[in-house]
């Protein structure tokens, strides 16, 4: 109704003048004649119809060429059309000004980042990058918008990564273009057609890793020998037997406990800075039943009797390092057992799968909290330490299986319920595997 309402007003001028030519035309008939008044009707009909023409050419020409000090003046109708387009057009002004604002706003907010920020189509077409990605990969945004990554950075090692699409764990490498410099790089999609790709100078936070290693290594490496002649002295004094009397007997029995314990933790820290800085040789073929039953053997001895060991070893093959596997394979096992009260069950043995093979853990252990999980691999990490140290473990030994699998592309799977006992899965790829006679179905879980 208010509608109507404000129409109706918006004629009434129009309807008035209509109204006041028709008076005029009706005045010239009555003192002329008919004629007069209907020449005189149809000459203000072309006027106002000329009029109507020359606005609403001036709205056809506006709207050509749109502009907010370019709006026509009108009269009648037509000046509340010309006012209505002058709002609109300073609201579309303010508000695309807003957008271009806020647009520059974002753009000087990412160049500021300290990460290099590329804006890529679904042909990694370079649509824009912020100042240090420009640095990072030696681009120019003048010069290669709209020219494909991969063209203008020709590392072997990103070309393969972008193209892959497998975008799960960042790519770390070290440019052609500036082999000094390691950088960390991650691709993130936030539209069918486009991706985000990140890159991080991480120079020095691998230089401190590095020198982390190494002074593990080093310190590792040292402390082996006085430990080897503390040992040897201990075991001389060991022979003595009585003569030594109970109570030194008993320190003697402490001081070789912690010795060896030492002696693992020297070891372990040693394999996990091997893992680190080693290339990987892995040109072995290793006969996984041969190495299944090894690992069985030392269950049984660290066992002692108290635990019911079944093995599952079928006949199988497979390319990597023995030694790395091995290492790998009993941490997996020396920790069931450890971890598993005394008349429970240890079940090892090798499953295939249809995208490789496991060697599968299943113990009737205590089982592991799901708070616990995502830090098992973690160096040192303890579920509980008191427990730890009562059974000699080291805290190291789901790192080095972490590494070794890495190495050899493969993954550690954890499938636990406290009290109900866990399942660890050492698994690896089908490239990895060589033509053998299939294994059975995967393991039940420890109940």
């Amino acid at each position: 109704m208010a509608g109507l309402q404000s129409r109706l007003r918006s004629y009434l001028p129009a309807l008035l003048a209509l109204g006041g030519l028709l008076l005029v035309c009706a005045l010239v008939a009555t003192t002329l004649n008919l004629a007069a008044g209907l020449l005189t009707a149809v000459g203000a009909l072309i006027v106002l119809y000329l009029v109507q023409v020359h606005f609403l050419g001036a709205l056809v020409d506006w709207l050509g060429h749109p502009s907010l000090s370019e709006i026509p003046e009108g009269m009648g109708v037509w000046a509340e059309v010309f006012a209505g387009l002058h709002r609109w057009q300073r609201a579309s002004e303010i508000g695309q000004r807003r957008l271009i604002d806020n647009e520059e706003r974002f753009r000087r907010t990412i160049s500021a980042l300290p990460d290099g920020i590329l804006l890529v189509d679904a042909a990694l077409q370079i649509e824009w990058c912020n100042p240090v990605a420009e640095r990072h990969l030696s681009l120019s945004l003048r010069a290669d918008q709209g020219l494909r990554l991969t063209n203008l950075v020709r590392d072997p090692r990103l070309v393969a990564y972008m193209t892959s699409g497998q975008f799960d764990t960042p790519l770390v490498f070290r440019p052609l273009v500036n082999p000094s410099l390691i950088l960390s790089l991650a691709v993130i999609g936030f539209e069918p057609a486009r991706s985000i790709v990140i890159t991080r100078d991480i120079t020095e936070s691998e230089r401190v890793e590095a020198m982390r290693r190494d002074f593990v290594a080093n310190v590792s490496h040292e402390l082996r020998t006085p430990l080897t002649v503390i040992k040897g002295f201990l075991e001389s004094f060991a022979d003595e037997g009585p003569e030594l009397g109970e109570v030194r007997q008993h320190h003697l029995r402490l001081m070789d406990e912690q010795a060896v314990r030492m002696h693992r933790l020297i070891e372990d820290l040693l394999m996990l800075s091997r893992l680190e800085s080693e290339s990987p040789n892995q040109e072995d073929v290793v006969d996984i039943a041969q190495l299944v039953n090894e690992v069985a053997d030392e269950a049984r001895t660290l066992s002692g009797g108290r635990h019911q060991i079944s093995v599952i070893a079928p006949p199988a093959q497979l390319r990597g390092s023995r030694d790395e596997l091995r290492s790998a394979f009993g941490n997996l096992v020396s920790n069931a057992v450890r971890y598993t009260p005394a008349g429970g069950s240890v079940r090892l043995g090798w499953v295939a799968r249809p995208d490789g093979a496991a060697f599968e853990v299943a113990d009737s252990g205590i089982g592991i909290a799901p708070e616990h999980m995502p830090r098992l691999t973690e160096r040192f990490y303890r579920v509980e330490k008191s427990r730890s140290r009562e059974t000699g473990g080291t805290g190291l030994g789901l790192a080095i299986v972490k590494h070794v699998l890495l190495r050899h592309d493969g993954r550690l799977e954890i499938a636990s319920e406290v009290g109900s006992g866990s399942t660890f899965s050492a698994w690896l790829p089908r490239s990895r595997l060589l033509p053998e006679a299939p294994a059975r179905a995967p393991l039940n879980d420890a109940a």
